[in-house]
């Protein structure tokens, strides 16, 4: 931290944690600070700049993800996100001369992502992600009212800023038929207005084909029924069927697919009459911390099941070619894609992967030390003999004879 016309700054955390502001309160005279551990573990301090002291929001001896966090207009509470005594991030209020906190969204079962308040204080908008889609909420903050906003198209949602007379809301959209553009939300008229409209290359983007959401049955039970894994499935509307199919996997793998504007998918599907089908498998953010922890440690290849059993799908619906079925994915998806290789190299016809994890160990032994720590507590720490000797089992490297 510095001051512009200084040449002093102050270092701030460390430890082997990642260290980031968040929001200056109204006279300037502190700042939300994060510190992030791991997508399970994070904690939100207040820095006072007068003498460099660090005050814990919301102290407590649990595991708490943290989210997005902003001063109240007033300075004398803060909102913020986290999964506390909750599968989502949930919206909260914390009092700081109480020392309290008080949950907003708790009618709400998905996580809070963006939020933003009015000038005058009065006014809170925030998007869920409500299984990938964004959904625009605003609410008055006396007797927490809600507001009614139009159905927007699906997409992302972000970029959240008042006007200064705070009747409308300014946002991004970014949807699988256009790319991020700016548009206003007159809050009193509930009128949406497109200000601008990002470079396609001439394509016509109403034959862009938008995702329906799907879900299909794994290998796994919750609560004596099958567990479902999501996935957005893009059909070619041109073509006529059995389509061939690529299954494209996130990285992350505590990442999330969401539906966005992509010209590759849109060629594919468009020109190549190709049928998308990008899951959302266990150890997929955005959907409770139950989920994103499915996949750690000695569970990682259950989540290359969840492929397996999306195979099973496919080869169920009668306008797929099971015959002709690529994966795709880079990083830790381009991991998943070798563990496929490995796993179903007869059910696929072909594979494509980029900076895929080959060899667990090699990652972690060499992978940034501020960051070594962060993936061992996802995939296991390489220094204990058993897991060791599991990460390797299951590494793309060791199976590649398969």
């Amino acid at each position: 931290m510095a001051k512009p016309k200084e040449t002093e700054t102050a270092l701030i955390g460390g430890g082997g944690a990642y260290w980031y502001p968040l929001d200056w309160d109204p006279n300037d005279s502190r700042l939300l600070v994060k510190k992030y551990i791991s997508i399970n573990e994070s904690s939100i301090y207040i820095l006072d700049l007068a003498t460099g002291e660090l005050t814990p929001v919301n102290p407590s001896d649990e595991k708490i993800s943290y989210g997005v966090a902003l001063w109240s207009q007033d300075g004398q509470g803060i909102y913020y996100t986290s999964d506390e005594d909750s599968e989502f991030r949930r919206l909260h209020y914390y009092d700081v001369s109480k020392s309290e906190s008080t949950v907003l969204t708790g009618d709400i079962a998905w996580d809070v992502g963006g939020v933003e308040i009015s000038h005058k204080g009065d006014l809170l908008a925030f998007v869920t992600n409500e299984e990938g889609i964004s959904k625009l909420h605003l609410r008055k903050i006396k007797g927490w009212k809600l507001q009614p906003v139009p159905e927007l198209p699906v997409g992302l949602i972000g970029g959240l800023e008042f006007s200064p007379d705070d009747k409308e809301l300014a946002l991004t959209l970014n949807t699988p038929q256009t790319p991020s553009d700016t548009y206003s939300l007159h809050i009193k008229k509930r009128r949406l207005t497109r200000w601008t409209s990002s470079e396609v290359g001439g394509l016509q983007t109403d034959n862009l084909i938008v995702p329906e959401l799907i879900h299909y049955p794994t290998f796994d039970e919750v609560a004596g029924q099958a567990r479902m894994i999501p996935a957005f499935y893009y059909k070619p509307a041109h073509v006529e069927p059995p389509f061939p199919v690529v299954i494209f996997i996130h990285g992350g793998p505590e990442s999330q697919y969401r539906p966005s504007f992509s010209s590759t998918f849109q060629y594919w599907i468009n020109e190549m009459g190709i049928a998308v089908l990008a899951p959302n498998v266990r150890g997929s953010a955005g959907y409770g911390k139950t989920y994103v922890q499915l996949d750690n440690g000695f569970k990682r290849e259950e989540s290359v099941w969840d492929i397996g059993a999306l195979l099973d799908w496919i080869e169920e619906q009668p306008e797929l070619d099971d015959q002709r079925v690529a994966v795709n994915g880079g990083s830790y998806g381009g991991y998943m894609v070798l563990a496929c290789m490995t796993h179903y190299n007869d059910r696929l016809k072909c594979a494509s992967e980029r900076v895929g994890i080959s060899n667990f160990v090699t990652f972690l032994e060499n992978t940034q030390v501020y960051r070594r720590d962060r993936r061992r507590a996802e995939y296991g720490d390489e220094r204990d003999p058993e897991m060791r000797e599991f990460l390797i089992s299951i590494s793309p490297t060791t199976n590649a004879h398969k």
